[in-house]
């Protein structure tokens, strides 16, 4: 095999197109919080490609009060997604909804509202009749919904998640973390029609009687932190203060988990300084595409060609602090040459991206162009050619 070094990554990057996620198991960029932070669970995270930028105690499971619910709406938008579910379909509100304690939308029983009008209730005010009228309608019952919830939790990979309600009101044996929490979130974050209410300050309930409940959104940094657009807010006693907040900038979307804070406020200022955090030091840098070339050729026998490019088979998305983009370079591990007939796309060595010594990613080479046999006439001047 042949090694060949120090090919600046950069040189690589083309037009974008497939991106490597890191793993959720993948250990934080930075060991420890920079930043002075209050509550006992946190984590920050960069919404596309899963990087946890840095965490504490996100292992650890707690109760998450209505931040419970971005896993019911996660299964809603995938509904809606998948033409399961529409926002025009309407959901008669039964009495176990209406009644359901906590932050309301005030339903009416029995009543009839479309899909969209309890969606929308559920992600700004927190409704939680509206969540339950929505699982009893997708699922049956919101036993049925919620062992959804709990079969998409083990579906992730989620460890440390198990839900005995769809709201996030206390209950024995309902728990989550920080980092199950992220990746829920960052789930969420693919579907745009979830920021189009999560970012709105002040909406309206219009009930089918006429009434009007005024829904606030329960995430003060929407109205009080510039680019925040989502995403939920929850407390109770048990679990005192929690929330996951979102923004983008810059082509990056980051959120920041906070679970168990001491105040309302505490936890605002703890997503508040994460979020800033995270956009000040780091940048995602879309590093390599799938299918850029790498510059070197490799021979080729037996073939009607003598060389093929050799091209990298995935992409490579990453975050980056400013100035470490220059740093980055690739090595391919190739064979000396290869032998007709091979396809396009064929995979025929490793290229390993580097930043300074470290490895931070080991992505396919692979050929460029088929490689094929060659025609008779052109294999007999071929040989004719070589016995000169």
């Amino acid at each position: 095999m042949k090694k060949l070094c120090r090919i600046p990554a950069l040189l690589l990057a083309g037009i974008f197109v497939c991106l490597t996620a890191v793993p959720a198991s993948a250990a934080p960029l930075e060991s420890a919080a920079p930043i002075a932070l209050s509550a006992p669970a946190y984590l920050l995270v960069e919404a596309d490609t899963g990087t946890v930028i840095f965490e504490k105690n996100a292992d650890e499971r707690r109760q998450a009060a209505s931040v419970t619910k971005l896993m019911t709406l996660l299964l809603l938008l995938e509904d809606i997604g998948q033409g399961r579910l529409s926002l025009t379909d309407s959901v008669t509100v039964s009495k176990n909804a209406a009644a359901t304690i906590g932050s309301t939308a005030l339903l009416d029983a029995g009543s009839v509202y479309p899909v969209e009008d309890l969606l929308r209730s559920t992600i700004i005010a927190s409704g939680n009749d509206s969540a339950v009228a929505l699982a009893e309608h997708t699922a049956g019952s919101e036993q049925a919904f919620v062992d959804r919830m709990n079969q998409k939790a083990a579906d992730m990979g989620l460890q440390n998640t198990h839900y005995v309600n769809c709201t996030g009101l206390p209950a024995q044996g309902q728990y989550t973390c920080a980092r199950d929490v992220g990746q829920i979130a960052c789930a969420v974050a693919r579907y745009p029609l979830y920021f189009t209410y999560s970012s709105l300050w002040l909406s309206s309930l219009t009930h089918p009687s006429g009434r009007v409940t005024d829904l606030t959104n329960t995430n003060r940094l929407v109205r009080f932190m510039s680019g925040c657009d989502g995403m939920k807010t929850g407390s109770t006693n048990e679990a005192k203060y929690c929330m996951a907040a979102s923004m983008e900038k810059n082509g990056m979307r980051l959120i920041a988990v906070v679970l168990g804070a001491e105040t309302s406020q505490k936890r605002f200022d703890d997503a508040r300084a994460m979020l800033g955090y995270g956009f000040s030091a780091y940048q995602r840098a879309q590093v390599i595409a799938a299918g850029d070339l790498t510059g070197y050729q490799l021979p080729v026998t037996r073939s009607s060609r003598d060389t093929v490019d050799i091209a990298v088979g995935k992409g490579l998305s990453m975050l980056l602090r400013p100035g470490q983009a220059e740093k980055l370079r690739v090595e391919l591990t190739l064979p000396e040459s290869i032998q007709a007939p091979m396809a396009a796309g064929t995979e025929v060595g490793s290229a390993r991206v580097l930043l300074e010594d470290t490895v931070v990613a080991v992505l396919p080479a692979v050929l460029a162009q088929d490689v094929r046999l060659p025609g008779y006439l052109e294999g007999f001047l071929r040989i004719k050619e070589q016995w000169r």
